[in-house]
């Protein structure tokens, strides 16, 4: 099974990429290459089950288990010891990515109190969009009542657009509700 917005991608989304920037090749068209979702949990330090907890609640959300991550350095006025684990991710590709981006695009975003688009200015030079979500109940796949702390996480999405203006525009007709 293709994705809704994969398919949408091919059939709407590159030909009029390919017009509006002048490409000659259908390979030129910038396309998503990964979604990266990432959560530090700095309380980990002190309580290893907060980890199990973001553990859970990113593998629902992202329909993949996370990788652990672990400090670099010790860091003594945090007490933090090299090789503790103080965070998750999730790297997405494929069918997996844009569903996430479909749920996030669609579902997540828009029950954000007070929501009245993402920032323009959140790109990279490069064409990769960086985003943070600062509760993990935005998503509808999180019951309420099992949570036990509201956490944020870092969404990065990174495209094949070789500067800001093409990832601008791929972003935009993919549904990504941009300040105006």
């Amino acid at each position: 099974m293709v994705p809704r917005l994969k398919e949408k991608y091919a059939t709407e989304i590159v030909p009029a990429l390919m017009q509006e920037f002048d490409f000659k090749s259908v390979m030129q068209a910038p396309r998503l290459v990964k979604i990266v979702v990432n959560s530090g949990v700095g309380e980990a330090i002190q309580n290893a089950k907060a980890l199990d907890a973001v553990v859970h609640d990113i593998s629902i959300i992202t329909g993949q288990k996370p990788v652990v991550t672990r400090a670099k350095k010790s860091i003594a006025a945090f007490k933090l010891r090299q090789g503790m684990a103080i965070g998750v991710m999730v790297t997405l590709r494929g069918a997996r990515m844009y569903e996430f981006f479909d749920r996030l695009v669609n579902l997540a975003l828009p029950r954000i109190r007070d929501f009245r688009g993402v920032s323009r200015r959140a790109f990279d030079g490069r064409g990769n969009y960086s985003l943070g979500i600062r509760e993990q109940i935005t998503f509808p796949d999180i019951d309420y009542d099992k949570i036990d702390k509201i956490r944020g996480m870092e969404v990065i999405i990174v495209t094949t657009a070789p500067d800001d203006a093409q990832g601008y525009a791929l972003l935009k007709r993919l549904g990504m509700p941009f300040r105006d």
